[in-house]
């Protein structure tokens, strides 16, 4: 399993994927994880976001509604096409690795990734930078699956995952490998960037009270 087979897949995926966000087949998203994303990023107040993994653009077009200038790339070309068609940004496909060697020409006061990183390298590349794609006081927005829940059986350890497309209906290939991070190794990836945890938020699922995802917000600590 490595970062290169998560592209692949994703690009085997993104029509149904593009269904199943735009037809709310995901419940957790529906009902919970969406909203939570975009009240955290309007409680920054921003005038710019960065959508990094912007996938079709839902995120792009709720923050559009918000008078919110937007600016996404992802890396599957057809995810981005998904994304300028139904407008509310401006949008590119741009790899992690791209991103991270040769920069954006352009700053914001929040960069966010909404489920959207997966990988190993490549994450760790991609938040070594985002400090240099910030405007003073910026933030970055990480909303992640809670490792506590995602864990499952396993080993509580930072390690490659098989992916899974339970749960949601469509006809999707092959799932994606992913790079299962504990609470501690999402706190230490962002240290190492240089960003400091300026909040944590668990948005739960409101019948089992338990927590559905996790938001990370760091801000610029050099």
């Amino acid at each position: 399993m490595n970062d290169a087979q998560i592209i692949a897949r994703w690009v085997d995926s993104s029509a149904p994927w593009t269904l199943a966000v735009r037809e709310g087949r995901i419940a957790s998203r529906l009902q919970v994880t969406n909203a939570a994303m975009v009240e955290a990023v309007r409680a920054r107040s921003p005038r710019s976001v960065f959508d990094i993994g912007c996938g079709e653009g839902w995120l792009a077009r709720a923050l559009a509604a918000h008078g919110i200038d937007v600016r996404g790339i992802d890396a599957v070309p057809a995810l981005v096409e998904s994304a300028r068609q139904a407008g509310a940004g401006r949008f590119s496909t741009m790899s992690y690795e791209a991103l991270a060697d040769h920069g954006i020409d352009e700053r914001f006061d929040v960069c966010v990734c909404n489920f959207s990183l997966l990988g190993e390298r490549a994450t760790n590349r991609l938040i070594d930078a985002i400090p240099t794609m910030l405007n003073p006081g910026g933030a970055l927005i990480v909303q992640t699956l809670h490792p506590w829940l995602a864990c499952g059986d396993a080993a509580y350890s930072d390690g490659w995952r098989e992916g899974s497309w339970r749960g949601i209906e469509g006809d999707f290939g092959e799932p994606a490998p992913w790079y299962f991070r504990t609470l501690h190794g999402w706190m230490q990836l962002f240290a190492c960037a240089g960003l400091r945890i300026d909040a944590l938020h668990e948005p739960s699922d409101p019948q089992a009270s338990l927590p559905l995802s996790l938001i990370l917000i760091g801000i610029d600590a050099r």
